[in-house]
């Protein structure tokens, strides 16, 4: 059974790595139940978790990158691979999963949170440069996009509570082979795949007019 492992909110610290200053990286386990909630379109800072919210609000935030997800397993394998503890929130992700497999979901695939909340994966992760400088590791940016594990944004589809310890159940995958890792691969270093995302209509709109530009 896949299970929400922990629901992370993020802490407000000084951002050294933009010029927006401040950033809400830092996310720490919760006890308790969560509101999710659609934040609302981009621009705002809002996001889906009541209690978080982003400072980058030109590129994140909004209802396609409402609620971000990432597996314990693949934070385990980082973990291995770097040589240091990776506590559940670390990379930034609202929630942290067990037994289910993020990057292989497919793009529009939904997943009953509990007993309320409906959400729908929406597009991969892109690292930025606050990614790398919290990581504190080199070469951190072009590592993360090589490894083509960028965990999964979704949106909210049904509002509710959440917490610790919720079944995850994929309610619905639709009829294509676009899956997280495969569209993340298609947005970043293999632009040649970005025809392959033509069939994922649940998409972003601005990842969707890109498809288009390559495809003509």
């Amino acid at each position: 059974m896949a299970l929400l492992l922990s629901v992370n909110i993020g802490r407000p610290r000084p951002n050294p790595w933009k010029t927006t200053g401040i950033t809400g990286i830092d996310k720490r386990p919760v006890d308790g139940p969560v509101a999710v909630t659609a934040p609302g379109p981009k621009g705002t800072g809002a996001v889906g978790l009541a209690g978080d919210r982003v400072y980058d609000v030109r590129n994140h935030g909004g209802d396609d990158q409402a609620v971000y997800a990432y597996a314990r397993e693949d934070l385990d394998g980082w973990a291995a691979e770097l040589g240091r503890e990776l506590p559940d929130g670390v990379f930034g992700e609202n929630l942290t999963t067990s037994g289910l497999d993020v990057n292989g979901a497919l793009i529009g695939e939904r997943w009953r949170v509990g007993e309320r909340v409906l959400l729908e994966v929406s597009c991969p992760r892109i690292p930025c440069g606050t990614f790398q400088g919290w990581m504190e590791q080199q070469g951190w940016i072009k590592r993360f996009t090589r490894a083509a594990l960028p965990g999964a944004y979704l949106r909210v589809i049904e509002p509710g509570d959440i917490r610790a310890g919720d079944s995850i159940t994929v309610e619905d995958r639709p009829a294509h082979d676009v899956t997280v890792a495969l569209a993340f691969r298609a947005l970043t270093f293999e632009p040649e795949l970005l025809p392959r995302l033509s069939v994922a209509e649940a998409l972003p709109q601005e990842d969707r007019r890109r498809v288009r530009r390559r495809t003509g």
